[in-house]
């Protein structure tokens, strides 16, 4: 591991910040089509309406009171040209090891949702879908399976320094080498030498146009 540069070092620091930090809680979208993004996010990310009203539904896949909320108040327009504008590209959601996060995808790909962007990042391999509104939402693995060590790998590597993207895959070759008995570690390793790259390498990452 290399030793970052000073200016990269000042730029990672955060000198101006609360004592005590607050833990992050949830996402608030706004949203034309209620009732299909609840199920969407039901079906995508596991989470249950804690309350599903006529004009607003929050939801949870944890412990917390919600984690993704949506409110549908009269007036509301449609975003104009949204995968090209500025705000929030995506949520994330993270499964705890590699069988559960692949099976989650077989799951979805037999049932027609497929990923838009697929990155083996490096800290994670990640999947990333659109919601009905053309909301991003990754799903991913750690490939440390150890937070700190993953965001040590962020913090002081070349590797990351250089390239904060990483790899393209083809998801089904993933699966492939999966259920021939490859292990996490070895398809990661592939999937960071190109081994699965897909026909075409996507040249950005714009979410996809639902408007």
């Amino acid at each position: 591991m290399r030793i970052p540069k000073e200016t990269e070092l000042s730029k990672n620091r955060a000198p101006n910040r609360p004592i005590v930090a607050p833990k992050f809680h949830h996402t608030t979208f706004t949203t034309l089509r209620l009732d299909d993004m609840v199920a969407w996010y039901c079906n995508v990310a596991g989470l249950t309406p804690v309350y599903h009203g006529e004009s607003a539904a929050w939801l949870t896949n944890d412990e917390a009171n919600h984690r993704i909320a949506f409110l549908s108040p009269p007036g509301l327009k449609n975003p104009v040209d949204k995968p090209h504008t500025i705000g929030l590209h995506h949520t994330a959601f993270e499964y705890a090891d590699f069988d559960a996060w692949m099976y989650n995808y077989v799951r979805l790909r037999d049932s027609g949702i497929v990923p838009f962007l697929t990155l083996d990042h490096g800290m994670t391999i990640s999947l990333y879908y659109a919601d009905p509104e053309g909301n991003g939402v990754e799903i991913q693995v750690d490939t440390f399976g150890d937070w700190s060590k993953s965001k040590e790998w962020m913090s002081g590597s070349l590797e990351f320094a250089e390239d904060q993207l990483g790899a393209h895959f083809d998801p089904d070759k993933l699966v492939e080498a999966w259920q021939a008995g490859l292990s996490f570690e070895e398809i990661h390793r592939r999937t960071r030498a190109g081994e699965y790259a897909p026909a075409v390498i996507p040249t950005d990452i714009f979410l996809p146009e639902v408007y």
